[in-house]
């Protein structure tokens, strides 16, 4: 008989870091849509792209069956859907404040967002703080900005 308790794979599935981001679990990001149970045991966990076509996908789902493997299941699936789609707001408040801690900056008002570095805004008596200087940056999910407050370039992630 097996007495060997399982850990939680909701849990264990949640722990995965996100492989572009690593400072944040893809719980934290909001990507793991939760686990399901069938009626033979066998874990589905549900996961979400940031976007149509990201590369990542793959990766996190090699990662999640992995951790759901190393937890005592085995036979785990992940399970891929896109409705209803992922968005900015699905990220957590601890999300938020690893990829600050980072210098990943949200997405402010009117998608300008604040520096992380010196909490510069969009505008200031001169003209704007933050400006941005590429639609794109290390990861498809973010665009590239310069503060002029405090000289510091930064990565925001693009609202969506």
């Amino acid at each position: 008989m097996n007495t060997t308790a399982l850990r939680d794979p909701l849990e264990l599935a949640g722990a995965v870091p996100d492989p572009e981001l690593r400072v944040i679990t893809i719980a934290e990001l909001g990507i793991l849509r939760g686990v399901e149970t069938g009626a033979d045991g066998r874990v589905t966990a549900v996961i979400t792209p940031t976007y149509s076509g990201c590369p990542a996908m793959d990766a996190i789902a090699d990662d999640v069956r992995a951790a759901l493997a190393a937890g005592g299941y085995p036979d785990a699936r992940v399970r891929t859907v896109l409705s209803p789609a992922w968005s900015t707001d699905m990220i957590t408040e601890s999300g938020w404040a690893a990829l600050r801690r980072t210098g990943i900056a949200a997405p402010g008002e009117g998608g300008t967002p604040s520096c992380p570095h010196c909490a510069g805004g969009s505008a200031g008596a001169d003209g704007p703080v933050v400006v941005q200087l590429s639609r794109y940056a290390s990861t498809p999910c973010q665009s590239l900005w310069r503060c002029h407050g405090c000289l510091e370039p930064f990565n925001a992630i693009k609202k969506l």
